[in-house]
Formats: structure tokens, C-alpha cells, sequence
């Protein structure tokens, strides 16, 4: 490709971002950015995933703000024909561009580019490097191999109710908890935020934006990066799954629903929704390994936004919304503060549920329930049965129940159960 025509790109590009920290208002997000500064004070990698318009590039260009660094985005129509051969005209542009003396380079949306695992390795011995990409798997083993020790990767999802709160300009202090007016105020925006969602494009154009990033992953994150051949029937298991977010699926029972022959294409079409930052899979737990595999599987949306965007079901279905934006937040604290762990449902074989199992290492520390209201005495039964039950068998003595508006404590067979608001949880960390 002719280094004209790329500098052309960079200098574009460097532009709009440039005009959009004049013009925006950068809203503050609570991964741990100092940890990566101090990480990027030597040559190194790091790598930044999460869906598309998640904030992924502002977060980057944040960490170089008052340095000298090369920007480069891979997802611009101008690059097509980019190969890796053109890596080493690209960095001659940043340097004829602005001189050698770069403090470090920020690539959006390199895995569209086939081998760059090996220009980044190069790269990394002189400069610091900060990746970013909208597939989960953006590490391949060459890389991870190659990087031992030298790179970082960590997710970032859409905003927060803490951070839609920012947005809105809504400084949230100890003492709103205690307020009846805030609390009301706080609970009007937790609707909106349960129905929007906190992708930043969605907050600020409006829902429409959400199908919209909806299509462009279906379209140019899965269809085109995997060519699958039989587009119509993925569209319809895509919006399915979608659309049926917090109950259990099988990949056999996919496969008969859209006359998909191989249980096996099944399997990798959710996948493939899952390394794209669409949905989340929920493993059914059990303490054998294989087992896990077998069984059905939950899936939850990124965004409650994005959710209501394809699947309609805000008003029909709060509930379950509810329990989808506690499932992305217990992703989110696990990713950006290191709080949670690795994410289950459990269900016995009388029927028995609970919506959310933590583990953590070999321990299970908390088990969640998610409802709308325990107003209802055969609800609260349900709700309460299932924990202990749970709580017997995994032995894990955390127990909480999240509902919309209901806080208390019940001290059941010698056990404690915390009832909290969605949106008192939502606010605190941990």
C-alpha cells in the first residue's frame, strides 16, 4: 500500500480524535487505568477487548493524552487491501509524520489485519503498544506464546449504572442512600438505564444506535470475519438467543430449531455471538468438569439496552431484564476490580434454582438470586427455598437476594439472607 495513501489515513484519523476530546465530554470509566499506566511505563502490550462502541478507543487515546504516539484504526474503508507486509510502511508514515521519537503506538481493531501478532512482537521490544479489538479472542497462541509476561489484556464493557450516573450528572453520595427523594431519583434513572443501556452512542443519539451496533456486529464482526455461508439461519438463531436471554439452551435443541444439521455449527455460531461481546454463556455448575459441557447452557445479552433493541421485552419482561444487568455487572466487577469469579446457575434435579453461582479459585463465595418483588409469598418461598438448598450443597454461606425496590435481612434455618435493591447493588463495587 503507498505511504501517501496511509498517512493520508493517519493525519484523518489523528483529526477526529483530536475533535472529538474538543468535543466531547469524556466520562471518567472505572477500570483500573492507573494499573495499566504503570504497566505501560516499559515496552509492552496492552490489550483492550469489549464490543464495539463500548469506549474501547477513547480509553486507549486517554492513557497517551500530553505524549507523542502513533494512532492507527484497522476498521476504516481506507485500508482495505491492507496486509501485514505494509505494517513496516505504516510505522515509516508515524515517523516521517512525527518523528522517531514516539512514546508508543495505539492499534484499533488490528485483528483484521491476518499475522499481526508478529509486527506487534517486533514492535513491543522498542515501544509500548496499546491493542484493541471487539473479539474476545484477539490473543492467538502465537501470540500468547511469544508475549510471555509482556502483555495485559482485559475487557471493557458498556458504561456502568455508575458510569450511565456520570453521564447524567448525578453525583451519587453516601447520604442519597438515606433520602427518600434520591432514592426516587435514582431508581427513575435506574429505568432508563435498564432500558437504554449504557453503550455511549445509545445514551447519547438515542435507542435506534443500539440495533444498529447490533447489526454491525452480526454483519462485520461475525458474517464477514467467518464467512458463514448460511446467513439467514444464523440471523435468526442470533436474534433468537437474543431474545430469550436468562433461559436455558442446548446446541442440540438450536441445531432442530433452524434445521442446522451439525449439533457442532450450532455450538460454533454461539460462539462465535460470545467472542463478538454480544452474549454471555452461562455454564449450568457442577463440580465434574465434563459435565458442564453437556448440560444446558443460560445466555445473557452485553447490554440490556442492545437486549430491548432486538428482543422487545422491556415492559413484558423486567424481571429477567433485571437479572441480565446483574450478570454483565458481576462480568464487569470480575474484569475491573478483580472482585467476582468465574460465573454459573445452578438447578437441582427437583427443579430447584439459583441465578448466579460465584466461584473463585476451588470456593464458591456468593450465590445471587434475581427477582422483581418477593412481595408474593409463594415468590419468596421459591426465591428462599432454592438458596438454602443451594447453600446446603455448594456450602457457601453469602446468600442475597436482588429485587427492584425491597431491602431486609431473613435469618432462615440458621442462615442469613440479604434482600437489596437492583439499584443500592448496582453502586457498590463489591
Amino acid at each position: 500500500m503507498e505511504i501517501e495513501r496511509i498517512k493520508k489515513v493517519i493525519v484523518d484519523q489523528r483529526e477526529e480524535i483530536e475533535e472529538f476530546f474538543r468535543r466531547e465530554e469524556i466520562i471518567e470509566r472505572e477500570i483500573n487505568l492507573e494499573k495499566f499506566r504503570k504497566f505501560l511505563k516499559h515496552p509492552n502490550i496492552l490489550v483492550i477487548t469489549g464490543p464495539r462502541r463500548s469506549g474501547k478507543s477513547t480509553l486507549a487515546v486517554s492513557m497517551f493524552r500530553g505524549e507523542k504516539y502513533g494512532y492507527l484504526n484497522f476498521d476504516d474503508e481506507r485500508l482495505v487491501g491492507f496486509s501485514s507486509a505494509d505494517f513496516n510502511t505504516a510505522i515509516r508514515s508515524f515517523y516521517d509524520l512525527y518523528g522517531e521519537n514516539l512514546d508508543g503506538f495505539i492499534f484499533d481493531e488490528i485483528q483484521n489485519i491476518a499475522n499481526w501478532e508478529l509486527f506487534a512482537t517486533r514492535l513491543r521490544r522498542t515501544k509500548r503498544i496499546v491493542i484493541t479489538g471487539s473479539n474476545a479472542k484477539l490473543l492467538s497462541g502465537d501470540l500468547a506464546t511469544h508475549l510471555t509476561g509482556r502483555y495485559l489484556e482485559s475487557s471493557l464493557y458498556p458504561f456502568s449504572f455508575r458510569e450511565f450516573l456520570r453521564f447524567k450528572k448525578f453525583e451519587v453520595k453516601n447520604e442519597y442512600f438515606y433520602s427518600t427523594k434520591k432514592i426516587s431519583q435514582i431508581s427513575g434513572l435506574l429505568d432508563e438505564y435498564l432500558k437504554n443501556g449504557g453503550f455511549p452512542e445509545t445514551l447519547k443519539f438515542g435507542p435506534a444506535i443500539a440495533g444498529k451496533i447490533y447489526d454491525d456486529v452480526i454483519v462485520r464482526d461475525i458474517l464477514l470475519r467467518y464467512g458463514i455461508k448460511n446467513k439467514d439461519a444464523f440471523r435468526k438463531m442470533a436474534n433468537y438467543l437474543i431474545s430469550n436471554f436468562g433461559q436455558e439452551i442446548s446446541y442440540a435443541k438450536l441445531g432442530n430449531i433452524f434445521s442446522i444439521k451439525n449439533v457442532h455449527t450450532a455450538r460454533n455460531y454461539t460462539e462465535y455471538l460470545s467472542s463478538s461481546f454480544l452474549i454471555f454463556i452461562v455454564e449450568k455448575f457442577s463440580y465434574k468438569l465434563k459435565q458442564q459441557f453437556i448440560t444446558s447452557k443460560k445466555v445473557y445479552g452485553i447490554d440490556t439496552g442492545l437486549v430491548n433493541a432486538v428482543a422487545f421485552q422491556f415492559t413484558e419482561n423486567s424481571g429477567k431484564i433485571m437479572e441480565n444487568a446483574v450478570m454483565v455487572d458481576l462480568k464487569r466487577r470480575a474484569d475491573y476490580f478483580g472482585s467476582g469469579g468465574e460465573i454459573y446457575y445452578w438447578r437441582d434435579y427437583s427443579g430447584r434454582e439459583v441465578d448466579f453461582v460465584v466461584k473463585k479459585g476451588n470456593k464458591i463465595i456468593q450465590l445471587i438470586q434475581v427477582c422483581q418483588s418477593l412481595a408474593n409469598f409463594n415468590t419468596k418461598e421459591r426465591e428462599i427455598k432454592s438458596l438454602l438448598k443451594a447453600s446446603d450443597e455448594l456450602r457457601c454461606e453469602d446468600l442475597l437476594i436482588i429485587t427492584r425496590s425491597e431491602e431486609s435481612e431473613e435469618k432462615i434455618s440458621g442462615k442469613k439472607i440479604i434482600v437489596t435493591p437492583l439499584w443500592k447493588w448496582l453502586l457498590n463495587h463489591f
